[in-house]
């Protein structure tokens, strides 16, 4: 199950996806999460469907990859789905005991589902695509602005991106562990709920060693190579946005037009 886990996973890629302004990734990935949740029927939810097809078409990531990223939350999808499959009002299908199914559970839920599953492959596509650093900088550019009202935006923008990056070692690292720990003779997979919760103590300990060696050793080396955060600090490759940008960002807002005019005429 750790290894589905693909969050802050980076693929290096030559693809359009790649090659596209970090800034830019940024701002698409909040405009996707916006036309998702703008959507309301099967029409906009399937122009959004074909958005998605086309942002996993353009950047070369194979398909089974963003699949294996949803196993750890699949848990979460259907317990939300069961939630408003039977507690929706509206007109009853089927009742049993204290449950009832309505034909309005049946299409929230749905949607629901569906919109959980595209929220979470479309926002991948972001880290799979723009590495840490790229990140860092189009974070921190994008949030510019607020360095006027003395905020750290680069501190800020570096701890994120720091975060994100050790996802993946951490993830890594549990593996190992659990690996070890099986091989002297430990269980993890039999047993109540709570048997397995208690069999998983004995690896938060060297995670948390693991964990806070590997921060000692980050400040160190950002102390060797005289680090002192954003100020005076300039850029090996200075962002700047081309033409493509440009029209990715238009298709974009395209696309939200066509979802807010879909949904105010009911489809």
């Amino acid at each position: 199950m750790l290894k589905d886990i693909t969050l802050g996973q980076y693929f290096p890629g030559s693809s359009l996806a790649h090659r596209l302004d970090p800034r830019t990734k940024l701002m698409l990935t909040v405009l996707y999460i916006v036309i998702l949740f703008c959507a309301t029927s099967f029409v906009s939810y399937g122009l959004v469907a074909a958005l998605l097809a086309v942002g996993v078409k353009v950047s070369g990531v194979a398909p089974k990859a963003l699949v294996r990223g949803l196993k750890p939350i699949l848990f979460i999808i259907c317990f939300t789905a069961v939630l408003n499959l039977f507690y929706t009002p509206g007109d009853e299908l089927a009742s049993f005991w204290i449950f009832t199914i309505t034909r309005q559970g049946v299409a929230t839920a749905f949607f629901m589902v569906l919109r959980i599953t595209m929220l979470i492959m479309g926002t991948f596509l972001l880290t799979y695509t723009t590495s840490p650093i790229a990140l860092t900088d189009g974070l921190e550019s994008l949030l510019g602005p607020l360095k006027k009202l003395k905020v750290p935006v680069h501190e800020l923008a570096m701890i994120m991106s720091i975060a994100l990056r050790f996802i993946p070692t951490l993830i890594e690292e549990t593996d190992k562990i659990m690996s070890a720990q099986k091989a002297r003779g430990a269980d993890f997979e039999s047993g109540s709920l709570l048997d397995r919760a208690r069999a998983l103590v004995p690896v938060l300990v060297p995670l948390f060693i693991s964990a806070f060696r590997r921060a000692d050793e980050l400040a160190v080396a950002m102390e060797c190579r005289c680090y002192h955060g954003g100020q005076g600090r300039t850029k090996l490759h200075v962002l700047r946005y081309q033409a493509r940008d440009y029209l990715v960002l238009l298709a974009y807002a395209a696309v939200l037009a066509a979802v807010l005019v879909l949904g105010r005429f009911g489809l």
